[in-house]
């Protein structure tokens, strides 16, 4: 297993990076490609020991930033790290790419370097939300994605229940649609048409809609929404965890160990679905052990063969 590292992206890059790259080594028997300005990179292990058998440098002159407009970087930034490293995966050279970079970029560098499965008009972002008993909730799509035709949902759907069950292990994942409401004809219009898509799709086990407070529940596997709402989701829960967690600690003086759990910061990062490669997507303030995490997601993802799976289940897509 070799998984190439995006050490130029992100707000701690490339120090924090290196340093998750340096945790993973030691808890895991895979090998890591660090893509980004050698120079830095060499200048930067020397602060670290390690086994050089299971590390290589691969040059990468320039990045992209967040605040670029990721089609144009892309066109402009042949030589960006997010692009290397992408490509290192579509050439064989790795079997997966962390970054914690542009999302945008790092979309577009799978759009057009990794290729889109057949079938799939748009890669959604699916995170792992944990629940109770240590069963986490998937959320498709978490910010990928925008603005979203019903068929896309119905996409978004079928490869969250490829990932649940090649990563979860789950025979028959449920999947829900996230609305306003539990009632069929509920919702917008987007809601309504996805509705009816979900529900005439065989091999799928859908359940209707669920709302938000259903995510922590154990009523679902998969919850399915466009990427604007499940942005907003996401970040509200982040907004949310920091400030529970700070209220519980100034009356009880510490913080319970379940607060980490939906501690952002913590949690690594989320594949992004429907490209031929493993690309996992990690928040941009990833620190080392967030980012020796998203290794972990990256190696669960290839040791599942999740590509593969959700091409099977792409195939059962009922015209």
């Amino acid at each position: 297993m070799k998984i190439a590292l995006d050490v130029m992206g992100g707000d701690y890059a490339p120090v924090e990076l290196l340093a998750g790259a340096m945790k993973w080594l030691q808890e895991s028997e895979g090998q890591i490609i660090l893509v980004g300005d050698q120079e830095i990179i060499n200048e930067e292990l020397q602060n670290h020991s390690y086994n050089p058998n299971r590390l290589e440098i691969v040059h990468a002159s320039q990045v992209i930033g967040m605040d670029e407009s990721p089609a144009a970087a892309l066109r402009k930034k042949k030589d960006a790290s997010i692009v290397v490293a992408s490509r290192l995966v579509k050439d064989g050279m790795a079997d997966a790419v962390v970054s914690c970079g542009s999302t945008g970029a790092q979309m577009a560098a799978a759009i057009f370097i990794l290729g889109r499965m057949e079938g799939i008009e748009r890669p959604p972002i699916v995170a792992a939300i944990p629940g109770r008993g240590g069963k986490p909730t998937l959320l498709i799509d978490v910010g990928a994605n925008v603005d979203c035709r019903p068929i896309q949902l119905l996409q978004f759907a079928l490869l969250g229940q490829a990932y649940a069950r090649g990563v979860m292990n789950l025979d028959n994942p449920r999947v829900g649609l996230l609305n306003n409401g539990e009632e069929e004809g509920k919702g917008n219009n987007l809601s309504i048409q996805t509705y009816e898509l979900l529900s005439g799709q065989s091999g799928l086990n859908f359940i209707g809609n669920v709302e938000g407070r259903d995510l922590f529940s154990s009523r679902c596997d998969v919850i399915v929404c466009d990427g604007f709402t499940g942005n907003i989701l996401l970040k509200t829960l982040e907004g949310m965890v920091f400030f529970l967690a700070a209220g519980v600690k100034e009356e009880l003086g510490a913080i319970p160990a379940t607060f980490t759990r939906l501690d952002y910061t913590q949690i690594g990062g989320a594949p992004l679905l429907g490209v031929n490669g493993i690309s996992v997507v990690c928040h941009g303030s990833s620190k080392r052990e967030a980012v020796c995490n998203g290794l972990n997601i990256a190696a669960d993802s290839i040791n599942n063969n999740i590509v593969d799976k959700q091409l099977q289940e792409l195939s059962r897509l009922t015209p």
